[in-house]
């Protein structure tokens, strides 16, 4: 599909970043785990995961956004990270301690950082979301989310670096 990220890791080539987070959890074990072990927090971490990478991700990256004029690609962003954001809210209220899953880190939060640092790139008003602007700033605490976060990428745009 040409699109990122890719890794290419033990004899294979996998894309999507649920599956490469996944791949690296199960076969690069850490201290650290991305999926809870209680079953139920796992389901939500995915179901966390699912929302942002599936529901509100795609429908406002750039392949997306080529596809319509320049005056409509913000307003229609802004839309469905909106429309996203209320749903997410509503869930992370009810999952959420310190983190999106409870008071560990999950690939649930993997997925929040990028999705807010899009949410204001293209200007979205965050304050209807208490719980994920808690969130994102407890994260970006910590040095492997401000060194990941995408402003910092080698690829970022000059205008959208930190």
């Amino acid at each position: 599909m040409s699109q990122v990220p890719v890794l290419k890791i033990d004899g294979i080539t996998l894309t999507q970043s649920l599956a490469i987070i996944e791949y690296l959890e199960e076969t690069r074990p850490t201290p650290v785990r991305l999926l809870p072990q209680d079953p139920k927090k796992r389901a939500s971490a995915r179901m966390i995961s699912d929302i942002i990478s599936s529901g509100i991700q795609p429908l406002q990256n750039l392949y997306v956004l080529k596809q319509m004029s320049q005056e409509t690609q913000l307003t229609w962003a802004q839309g469905v990270i909106s429309s996203g954001f209320g749903a997410l809210e509503h869930i992370l209220q009810s999952t959420a301690g310190k983190y999106c899953v409870g008071d560990e880190i999950s690939m649930a939060d993997l997925c929040l950082v990028p999705q807010v640092a899009n949410a204001e790139r293209f200007k979205v008003d965050l304050s209807p979301y208490p719980t994920i602007n808690r969130l994102n700033k407890a994260l970006l605490t910590m040095e492997a989310f401000q060194v990941s976060h995408p402003s910092r990428q080698p690829d970022t745009p000059p205008e959208l670096r930190a």
